[in-house]
């Protein structure tokens, strides 16, 4: 039976000829790459609506209150345990 042959180079081929052309490259071609490669991300981002938006900031500003009562609800209960370890200093 013949074998299937692939043309597809192997990952480390394809690693090193990355490796050779990122040493060629200049500090120039380097930043105008990185800028290239900002702008194509850039498109990528959605705005949400101001549904969307008002949807989120309801949903951050009620985990934040939830965090806050946490929080202070842990902070109260340890001082009351300081309290009772170290006594009342009067």
């Amino acid at each position: 039976m013949a074998r299937k042959v692939i043309d597809e180079p192997s990952e480390e081929i394809v690693a090193n000829a990355k490796k050779d052309r990122a040493e060629k490259r200049g500090p120039f071609a380097k930043f105008a790459l990185f800028i290239r490669q900002v702008m194509l991300e850039l498109r990528k981002v959605v705005t949400p609506t101001r549904r969307e938006l008002f949807s989120y900031t309801g949903v951050v500003l009620v985990f934040v209150v939830i965090m806050m009562a946490l929080v202070s609800l842990l902070d109260w209960i340890f001082g009351l345990g300081v309290v009772w370890v170290f006594g009342n200093p009067k």
